[in-house]
């Protein structure tokens, strides 16, 4: 049944692209960016636009739950898609040990006894614990954990918005000023940008039940688009003028600008921080560990992995393996290290969504009925494709050599497994 209007898509991408990230990302952009980071998330905005026309169209034609992983693999075959699949979790596993990093830092500013070496480890592993322990709870105590507490996200960000706003007349503190602007910065910047609007493309997996789609879905996309896009915006000004230079090098770059203002404010923002932090890592482990689940249960990654719990239904071996290795990249890496890397495995994923909307428009499939046709598909595939491919430029020669070893690495998996199914 079509039953989603404007108003009900919209606010499931708010939803989902608003996450635990941005109370800690304002800083990390600042650095690579200085005082042009609201410039960084304009021109990722608009990039983005072309990629989730990109991902609305490809799922009217080829609508399936596996996103990207599906639509490549209706384009280009299954070992495309697998290796999409694969670029999916390590990309999530990276976001996730990121985000846990962030937890520790932000451990270690309010203990800091527990801000490095052995101790970090510890709490990096506390960390895992709980949200381990959560998931194999079952599916529907986790949902409900994770529901609870998503509004938490949302309302500490509004109310940082309005306190830059509240104190416009307040003079930043003294010492060094925000790093120089350089193109090798701001590419960077970009790259890490995209963290901050990921997820958008998910809300578009219920495509099939929006309702008037050739008006709903463009509508609801720009429409969330802008008001993520204000909100990040307002969240990176109000950090800039509130923080000055001192951004570039927070942990905490939200509750320490408001901390400046109210040392409650910065308590309560840092709270708020905690527990938006930690219920992402829940729902990453919840979602993505599905997709590990299936690789293994259609045998394109080995058996073990496909197995559930007899008591709990609960992919246990799928779950904890996931966390086991968002553990290990918390533990060795920082938030900006993981996230940007992150963002790099996406970037890979948007080029191969990109072309599969290009090549699934030309051949004209429609698996359910009339898609949507966007007219101005090849130029939103443009868009979206010279953004991708000028991040990736952007990045290191060493980063973009770790993202082609992932590459073929998944292609090598995808192989061997292929022949055992064989035998």
């Amino acid at each position: 049944m079509r039953g989603i209007g404007v108003a009900g898509l919209t606010a499931s991408i708010l939803n989902i692209v608003i996450g635990a990230g941005i109370f800690t990302l304002p800083a990390s952009v600042a650095l690579l960016a200085g005082a042009a980071a609201p410039l960084a998330y304009l021109i990722c905005a608009v990039i983005m636009a072309g990629v989730v026309i990109c991902f609305a169209e490809a799922g009217s034609r080829v609508p399936t739950s596996g996103g990207a992983y599906g639509t490549v693999e209706a384009a280009f075959g299954p070992a495309a898609g697998f290796v999409t699949g694969m670029l999916l979790v390590i990309s999530d596993m990276l976001s996730n040990g990121g985000i846990a990093a962030a937890v520790a830092g932000m451990v270690g500013i309010i203990l800091p006894v527990l801000a490095g070496g052995p101790a970090r480890v510890a709490v990096i592993a506390a960390i895992y614990l709980l949200v381990t322990s959560a998931n194999l709870m079952g599916v529907r105590t986790t949902a409900r954990l994770i529901t609870g507490a998503t509004a938490v996200k949302l309302l500490p960000l509004l109310l940082f918005v309005l306190l830059g706003v509240a104190t416009l007349g307040h003079t930043p503190p003294t010492g060094p000023p925000l790093p120089p602007v350089t193109l090798p910065g701001f590419g960077r910047a970009l790259i890490l940008t995209l963290f901050a609007f990921e997820g958008m493309e998910t809300a578009l997996m219920a495509s099939g039940e929006v309702r008037n789609p050739n008006r709903t879905l463009p509508r609801a996309l720009f429409l969330a688009m802008l008001l993520v896009l204000a909100l990040y915006l307002g969240v990176q000004l109000s950090a800039q003028h509130l923080l000055g230079g001192l951004l570039a090098h927070s942990a905490a770059p939200l509750a320490d600008a408001a901390g400046r203002i109210s040392t409650p404010a910065g308590a309560l923002m840092l709270g708020a921080a905690g527990v938006s932090m930690l219920t992402w890592l829940a729902s990453d482990v919840l979602g993505t560990s599905r997709m590990v689940f299936a690789f293994g249960r259609d045998r394109r990654l080995p058996a073990w992995f496909g197995t559930l719990h007899p008591r709990s239904r609960v992919p246990a071996n799928a779950v904890v393996v996931y966390a086991i290795g968002g553990a290990l990249l918390a533990m060795t890496g920082s938030f900006l290290e993981l996230v940007f890397l992150s963002s790099l495995a996406t970037v890979a994923i948007y080029i191969l969504a990109c072309a599969a909307a290009l090549v699934l428009h030309r051949r004209r499939v429609a698996l359910a009925g009339p898609p949507l046709g966007f007219r101005a598909l090849p130029a939103a595939a443009a868009l979206g494709l010279a953004g991708m491919v000028g991040m990736v430029i952007s990045a290191s020669w060493v980063e973009d050599a770790g993202l082609a070893i992932v590459v073929v690495g998944s292609l090598v998996i995808y192989g061997v497994m292929k022949k055992i199914r064989r035998e």
